[in-house]
């Protein structure tokens, strides 16, 4: 055999063994790709452990995670029709824009009889339209009334006698005498919302149809009830309207102690540790005082899972939504991780309701409450939520919108807070920091309010829902 020769055989078995060596790998591959692969979408920071115990137990599904927030991106990729994940974490308040928009896959045939009972009487009412199921709850937000005890104490309030609104203005008056604001409000339609249902109101109604919206901010009781106390605490400059909640600013000056207490859903513990995490001690949290003390209460944020309409894989993200919202494994996953249960069952556990730390992202167990059982609140607040609110089919708008209408009153009343103390500083003959007399602000004019702000909003809202096609009342 020549030299030739054998280096053409050498070669042709060396092609032979790539060729063996791709098939091998390919057959590998083919393996791994007999899995059926769904992607989900969410912010949730425990979702990473949550899905190694889904593929765990299920291993025929493989879940990629994308971790993203917010509505742009969903919202391109249903109008392009492509790229939409299988399952998606979607806010209880932005879930009817894509349960009356066909969205959501329903999931009203798959979900055992038993999950209406399984889920607090909150959340399940906001994964519902019309009778049916798009949603599964993954979290919850009833409202707690979050404060600095060392603050409170020093201006002599105890804040778990704060039942009503009036207490509760009360409160925030000698608040101020100590140089505190009480709270913060810089123009949030999430927070607005929030209060309207805890003062009983029901400005919006969308028919079972998906089809005829109602809107009503100018009659309806509860937000009429509410509009009217909380323009009196501005009126009366009892709410740091200059600090928008999670800016730098309001960070600051809850760390400070400047703003002494805050409402918000019972998620909030681990955000206040890792946002304010030198009042470590400091705070507690007590029931919502209400309008009449009678003990009701709202949701504020809290999210599902939900499986887009446009899946090609619906048996596998349902499982996986089932497997989050309604296994232990799941749920126990999410819990430890900070957020705060919808289930009855974790709500009632006494791991859960004797818990006094929060573990912050080193591992370490925090007792930001000073040994306060924090849970045992946040779940008796929960049983008290009251159901039949209902939010806009088109609320991801409505909230944007209420920054440019209902916000305009809060930045009148900033700009009117500075013009007060700069004229009684210039009647003080107080002077700047070069030994000149101080100058006055320009005058902020005449006066917006919050209900004209809501007369704006409601306008606007309304020419907004005809445009999107849908019966406007």
């Amino acid at each position: 055999m020549s030299l030739i020769d054998r280096r053409i055989r050498r070669m042709a078995a060396a092609a032979v063994a790539a060729i063996l060596s791709v098939s091998l790998a390919s057959c590998g591959q083919a393996t791994q790709d007999n899995r059926t692969e769904i992607t989900v979408w969410s912010w949730e920071p425990s979702m990473g452990k949550v899905i190694s115990r889904f593929e765990k137990a299920n291993p025929d599904i493989k879940v990629n995670w994308t971790n993203i927030s917010g509505y742009n991106n969903l919202n391109t990729a249903i109008q392009d029709g492509y790229g939409t994940p299988d399952v998606a974490q979607i806010e209880y308040y932005a879930l009817p824009q894509y349960e009356v928009s066909g969205q959501l896959l329903d999931l009203t045939d798959r979900i055992g009889s038993d999950y209406a009972n399984f889920f607090t009487l909150g959340t399940w009412s906001s994964v519902q339209l019309a009778g049916r199921t798009y949603g599964l709850p993954m979290d919850s937000g009833p409202m707690g009334f979050f404060y600095n005890q060392d603050v409170f104490e020093q201006a002599g309030v105890d804040a778990t006698q704060i039942k009503t609104w009036d207490d509760y203005y009360e409160a925030a008056k000698r608040l101020k005498d100590i140089g505190v604001y009480i709270a913060a409000d810089a123009g949030d339609g999430s927070f607005y919302d929030a209060m309207i249902w805890l003062a009983g109101g029901q400005p919006f109604h969308t028919s079972s149809d998906g089809k005829t919206v109602t809107i009503d901010l100018s009659h309806d009781a509860g937000t009429q009830r509410f509009t009217a106390f909380w323009q009196k605490m501005i009126d009366e400059g009892l709410v740091d309207t200059t600090s928008a909640t999670w800016s730098s600013r309001w960070k600051s000056r809850v760390g400070n102690g400047t703003i002494a207490s805050v409402f918000m859903g019972a998620w909030m513990p681990s955000m206040l540790l890792s946002n304010v995490p030198g009042a470590a001690g400091l705070w507690r949290v007590t029931t919502m005082p209400t309008y009449d003390g009678n003990p009701t209460n709202a949701e504020s944020g809290g999210s599902a899972l939900a499986v887009l309409q446009l899946t090609r894989k619906p048996d596998a993200a349902y499982r996986f939504v089932d497997f989050v919202t309604h296994d232990t494994q799941g749920i126990s996953a999410r819990v430890a991780g900070g957020a705060f249960p919808a289930d009855y069952a974790t709500l009632n556990s006494e791991d859960f309701l004797d818990k006094t730390t929060i573990t912050n992202e080193s591992g370490m167990e925090i007792p930001y409450f000073g040994g306060q059982k924090f849970n045992r609140v946040l779940s008796e607040a929960a049983e008290d939520v009251s159901v039949g609110y209902q939010y806009l089919p088109f609320e991801v708008y409505a909230r944007s919108d209420f920054e440019t209408t209902v916000g305009k009153a809060y930045k009148w009343s900033s700009s009117f807070q500075a013009y007060q103390r700069r004229q009684a500083a210039i009647d003080l003959g107080w002077k700047d920091e070069d030994g000149n007399p101080l100058q006055p602000l320009e005058d902020p004019g005449k006066k917006v309010s919050l209900e004209d702000g809501l007369t704006q909003w409601q306008k606007d809202l309304k020419e907004y829902g005809f445009n999107q096609g849908f019966t406007i009342k």
